[in-house]
């Protein structure tokens, strides 16, 4: 079945005390200072989507000890309950999701003394078509060498996401037609990055045209990120349906490659992937919004939403351009800095 998240709500779940947010089915841009719950939401929606599709745990473990083990792993608490949100007494967070199609939803519910399993009120009748993806701030190209059967036999102090995405990109790349189509999006990626990814005995390498391959470790790190998306899109796991979540594209790229990050972003979109990015760039943002009005006819739905704390948890604003929103504190920093730079150029 293919489907979208169309609406994410969350109580007294970590920083939030009652969001209820409808989401684009094509780019979904989450901004807000630190510790506002960007991240926070985007591993929430993965913890979800990848524990109900594919559960790693025994066969036989229900939903909710499968999304229970999945959001211990996922954002490593001491214990499950430490996810409700910080209040006097007792607690107990909530979490739906609701889906397009067939109005399927995922929705269960855990108190602040829960360990080991979810109280479970809905879940899929089947499973959602396309691979969930999460792309934490880190490359992991650089790892990859034998770390998921490290992972697998030790006790590591590594969210899940790091595990799951180098399962992913360990992956045969695709071949025939879905290699061709493939090709499309990869074009600006390996222009940025001057060259394919390939893989040769367990090691990623980048292969440039006239220069040989270079191990990962002597790619500039910004570059390994960029390196990351293009193998998922070569491998099929990122192309014509799926879900990527991507927590700060941005670190470590400069604005000339983020031009090339938000086109990837905004094919993807179009191609059938629901896209969720969690940013602190405002040059991101207003590259994505750059080609929504460019590309008016042909742009896939996209939306903005700023996430500002407050006393009473987290406020939010959703708009689909930025000068619907309030309480963007990147564009208000912006400004500010500008401001005080030409005081101190006046000044000199």
């Amino acid at each position: 079945m293919t489907s979208t998240i169309e609406r994410l709500r969350v109580k007294d779940f970590t920083v939030f005390s009652d969001l209820d947010l409808p989401l684009a089915s094509g780019i979904n841009v989450f901004a807000g200072e630190n510790g506002a719950g960007k991240s926070h939401l985007l591993k929430a929606m993965y913890s979800v989507l990848s524990a109900d599709q594919t559960p790693r745990d025994s066969l036989s473990a229900t939903l909710g000890k499968q999304l229970a083990a999945k959001l211990v792993n996922v954002f490593r608490p001491e214990s499950l309950g430490r996810l409700v949100r910080r209040r006097v007494g007792r607690g107990r967070a909530e979490l739906d999701l609701k889906f397009s199609g067939d109005q399927q939803r995922v929705s269960f519910s855990f108190a602040t003394n829960s360990q080991s399993e979810v109280n479970v009120e809905h879940r899929l009748s089947k499973p959602l078509t396309g691979t969930p993806v999460y792309l934490p701030t880190r490359e992991l190209l650089t790892i990859y060498p034998g770390f998921v059967s490290l992972y697998e036999r030790t006790s590591l102090e590594f969210e899940e996401t790091w595990r799951d995405s180098c399962v992913l990109l360990g992956l045969p790349l695709s071949r025939g037609p879905r290699q061709e189509r493939a090709k499309k999006l990869l074009a600006p990626l390996e222009d940025s990055l001057g060259g394919s990814v390939v893989e040769e005995g367990g090691r990623f390498y980048l292969k440039v045209p006239g220069g040989g391959k270079y191990e990962m470790p002597l790619v500039a790190e910004g570059m390994r990120k960029l390196a990351m998306l293009a193998r998922l899109i070569a491998n099929g796991t990122l192309f014509d349906s799926g879900f990527l979540f991507w927590d700060e594209p941005e670190a470590n790229l400069n604005p000339r490659v983020l031009r090339h990050v938000a086109r990837t972003i905004s094919q993807l979109a179009r191609s059938g992937v629901q896209v969720f990015v969690g940013t602190h760039s405002l040059y991101l943002m207003k590259e994505l919004e750059i080609l929504k009005r460019n590309e008016a006819g042909d742009f896939p739905p996209m939306q903005f939403v700023t996430l500002s704390p407050g006393e009473d948890g987290v406020r939010t604003t959703v708009g689909q351009y930025l000068e619907e929103l309030e309480h963007l504190a990147i564009l208000d920093e912006s400004l500010a800095q500008s401001d005080r730079y030409l005081d101190a150029v006046t000044e000199a």
